[in-house]
């Protein structure tokens, strides 16, 4: 009976009925796994928004990967994790919930636009006309600085933040190998970082 009806549902009504059977953390979790399995069926619109919103200078290669550490953050999230605390505070932070549930329904508000405006998905456009999307989705938002990754109201913001919060945004800023975050040996650094290798 269960599977007949959910069968006639789509994914947020079914979300949305589960609710009144199961206690709130169970359903929060169950909406995160969809929203992750969602993305991970069709990365296409995620890959598409990757293209459009991270540097250039990145090249392929580098807007590919970055795009998949960033779903990769989304999919291993989890809800009331401890957190380290801040600079000259003891105070214990967690995560808050999680953004991947939202984040999956602006990529498919990005698709339906894309279908409205060209009668096609969003990874299907020119690279213009995918900037124009994504601009006007945006206009309403006010950025006065660059919020931390979950906190991001949408998930182009979201990407950009996860992005810049990197180690290789950090050598792209500086044109070097600075390596932010990551292990040198203590004999390493004395040494100028080598500067970054040009793209063609």
């Amino acid at each position: 009976m269960i599977s007949g009806m959910t069968a006639r549902f789509s994914r947020r009504a079914f979300l949305g009925w589960l609710a009144g059977f199961l206690p709130v953390a169970v359903v929060v979790r169950r909406a995160h796994a969809a929203a992750v399995h969602h993305l991970e069926a069709d990365p296409r619109t995620l890959a598409a928004l990757g293209q459009t919103v991270l540097p250039a200078s990145l090249g392929a290669e580098g807007i590919r990967r970055a795009t998949e550490e960033f779903r990769r953050w989304m999919a291993e999230y989890r809800e009331g994790a401890d957190l380290n605390h801040a600079y000259l505070t003891s105070r214990l932070r967690t995560t808050g919930p999680t953004p991947a549930t939202r984040w999956s329904r602006q990529l498919e508000d990005l698709d339906a636009r894309a279908a409205a405006a060209h009668q096609r998905r969003f990874h299907q456009l020119a690279a213009a006309e995918r900037e124009t999307i994504v601009r006007d989705v945006l206009r309403g938002e006010r950025l006065e600085r660059m919020p931390a990754v979950s906190d991001a109201n949408h998930v182009a913001v979201g990407l950009l933040a996860h992005f810049f919060e990197s180690s290789g945004a950090n050598d792209l800023c500086y044109e070097v190998q600075i390596g932010r975050d990551t292990c040198r040996p203590l004999a390493a650094a004395p040494r100028k970082p080598l500067p970054l290798a040009r793209r063609g």
